[in-house]
């Protein structure tokens, strides 16, 4: 490889100029005069596909990275799947996603799993799989990698408050409040502890961490939080802190979780893996040598592998449902569409349409100065006028009888004239889209026909 060029790239790299890092990493990849030994090609892709990330190019970084994991000499191949995973949640493909965290995990050599593991979970959420998305948080929490095992707490208690185990989800919470963290985060976890606490029936509890929540006057609740705390409220001025009968948890999923959802994509640099911080963690991560877990700290694993996995099939199975009744309904309304075209086709070929000839007739008639209004396009001014000079006024004309057809339609109708007596008329009506319009009316002597 021209080491030559792939420092200049790492310099320009380095000052963010990623277009000429781009330029600057293709050229070492393509310079035929100094070969590439086993490893660098992996190691250039991988470069390669930051670069396009920084560009925001998440589709040309697919695959450079793909080309990346082609290099199975490279020692990075963890670090490209888990990016390979963000650029493919960034295009909101959940499933190809939660794929590339799988094998990044998977790679004994990836010294983050947590970054896959965290973004397994928030993909695995956005797919509505909460059972499989809280094992990926559980194994985040567990890394001893992970410098903040808060984030996966939060989301692993989301995970619990889905799976309507709000017992485990304070568990969670409340082993994620040991951690130091930003004010405006301990606030929206206070929260969430409040409505997992009130799910739980622990309404003395809730409303402490409701209150916790909003002490500083800087976070406003949700509205399921709000009626949760109001509902704690009430229970606890009725003299029943503890509610023995556990209220539903609302499935709210509104909380912490920062689920991949196309944001930022910040990818990891091989040498450095904490040199980019990626959307789920923090950029001031915590000392090395901060508590993970003391002991007796350890409630939110009351939930087994075993447990979570039921959960899951017990999801899958309900999803399946949804999907079959959805299909059926889907079914059901293309059926009756197509009845309701064939329907409206049949009685269009019969001549009915709206408006009716019988309502555009009374229309004529009933004012005749606006005829213009009801007169087909192909009437002319001649034929229009000569319309208008033997139409007599009248507001409910008698309809005698109807001939109909697809296109053309006549109607015989009968007026009162102003001055007495009846005239009888026929009227000519041609089809307009839907509706009719009148091309011709004429006396009509019902004793000569």
């Amino acid at each position: 490889m021209n080491n030559e060029l792939f420092q200049q790239a790492r310099t320009a790299s380095a000052a963010k100029d990623f277009r000429q890092a781009l330029d600057l990493f293709t050229q070492c990849l393509q310079d035929a005069s100094s070969p590439l030994a086993p490893g660098e090609a992996g190691l250039l892709y991988h470069q390669i596909g930051n670069c396009l990330i920084r560009l925001k190019d998440p589709n040309e970084a697919i695959h450079a990275y793909t080309q990346a994991t082609a290099d199975t000499a490279y020692a990075a191949l963890g670090a490209v799947n888990y990016n390979l995973g963000m650029a493919y949640a960034s295009l909101h493909d959940y499933e190809d996603a939660v794929q590339h965290f799988q094998a990044a995990v998977a790679d004994e050599r990836y010294e983050t799993p947590y970054k896959a593991y965290s973004g397994m979970g928030s993909a695995l959420l956005k797919l509505g799989k909460s059972a499989e998305a809280g094992v990926a948080f559980r194994e985040a929490a567990l890394d001893e990698t992970n410098p903040d095992p808060t984030k996966a707490l939060l989301n692993l208690g989301i995970c619990f408050m889905a799976l309507g185990r709000p017992g485990d989800a304070v568990a969670s919470y409340e082993s994620a409040l040991q951690f130091d963290m930003r004010p405006d985060t301990r606030n929206k976890l206070n929260a969430n502890l409040g409505q997992a606490y009130v799910a739980s029936g622990q309404m003395q509890k809730a409303v402490h961490a409701f209150e916790q929540a909003i002490a500083d006057k800087t976070y406003y609740l949700s509205d399921s939080a709000s009626v949760d705390y109001q509902r704690a409220i009430a229970a606890i001025a009725q003299g029943n802190s503890e509610v023995t009968q556990a209220i539903a948890p609302v499935a709210d999923m509104s909380g912490l979780d920062v689920a991949a959802d196309g944001s930022t994509i910040y990818p990891e640099d091989a040498g450095d893996p904490y040199a980019n911080q990626d959307p789920y963690y923090y950029a001031d991560a915590y000392s090395a040598d901060q508590p993970y877990l003391g002991e007796g700290d350890d409630r939110f694993f009351t939930a087994s592998d075993e447990e979570l996995e039921q959960w899951s099939r017990g999801m899958m199975k309900q999803d399946r449902k949804r999907r079959g009744v959805g299909l059926k309904i889907f079914i059901v309304i293309i059926v009756l569409l197509l009845v309701a075209v064939g329907a409206c086709a049949f009685l269009y070929t019969q001549g009915y349409g709206f408006p009716s000839q019988e309502t555009v007739t009374k229309q004529l008639f009933a004012n005749p100065s606006d005829a213009q209004s009801v007169l087909a396009s192909s009437v002319d001014e001649a034929t229009a006028s000569s319309i208008g000079d033997i139409l007599v006024e009248d507001a409910d004309v008698t309809v005698n009888g109807t001939e109909q057809s697809m296109s053309t339609s006549t109607l015989y109708v009968t007026a009162d004239a102003p001055e007495g007596g009846q005239i009888d008329y026929r009227v000519s009506l041609v089809r307009d889209l839907i509706g009719w319009k009148v091309s011709d009316v004429e006396l009509y002597f019902p004793s000569r026909n």
